[in-house]
Order: C-alpha cells, then structure tokens, then sequence
C-alpha cells in the first residue's frame, strides 16, 4: 500500500501572527524610529552588569517591511 503525501503544516500559531527580528541595544540606539520598547530596553541595558537577550522589533515585521 502507498503512502499518500504529507500536509505540511503552518508552523505559525495563529495567521496573523507576525515575525519579529530580536535586536540588541546597539540597534535600538542606531535606530531612526525608536518606539517605546526600544527605549525601556535602552534604559535597562545603561546600567552597568545588566545581561540583555535582545527585544523584538515591531519596525522588523516582515508584513510592514516588505511595503
């Protein structure tokens, strides 16, 4: 007996859902539209010892961006 073809399925949770880049400090300070987050993350990363994993960027999604 063979084997019918699998359905790929959409990795994405919902469709709507957007894929933000995560970005560092240095971005976010670079950055000629600097949103709220950014700034907070700005803020938390100036102070000395702090460990940052980045921030996703609204400004990144792939929807907005390919317009």
């Amino acid at each position: 007996m063979a084997k019918g073809k699998k359905i790929k399925k959409d990795k994405r949770n919902h469709p709507n859902q957007v894929n933000l880049k995560i970005v560092t400090s240095q971005t976010c300070q670079v950055c000629k539209q600097q949103c709220s987050r950014g700034l907070a993350y700005l803020e938390k990363m100036s102070e000395p010892g702090t460990i940052g994993f980045g921030v996703p960027c609204i400004l990144t999604n792939k929807t907005t961006a390919a317009k």
